[in-house]
């Protein structure tokens, strides 16, 4: 499932336009992202939590050169499934 079947579901669901459900699911991800972004996790109960964790800085392997590479700090996304989740899919 891609996000245009997610448009698709909502629009099914709900009816109206194409165009409303678009906006829907976009304004869910962008909150989902800009809340992200200040470091905040986003939990939604039943299915998972994002959040951010920082990545310390390493050295690496050029896999071509076998060259050591420094690796800047970052931070990345995680998510964790909930139980109910976990316990829908299996």
């Amino acid at each position: 499932m891609n996000k245009q079947d997610l448009i698709e579901f909502v629009h099914g669901k709900m009816g109206g336009t194409k165009v409303a459900a678009e906006e829907i699911v976009s304004g869910m991800f962008d909150a989902i992202v800009s809340s992200m972004k200040k470091g905040n996790e986003v939990s939604i109960a039943g299915f998972g939590i994002f959040s951010v964790k920082p990545r310390a800085a390493r050295m690496a392997r050029n896999p071509k050169t076998g060259e050591q590479v420094k690796v800047a700090a970052t931070k990345v996304p995680k998510f964790r499934a909930a139980k109910g989740l976990k316990d829908a899919v299996k």
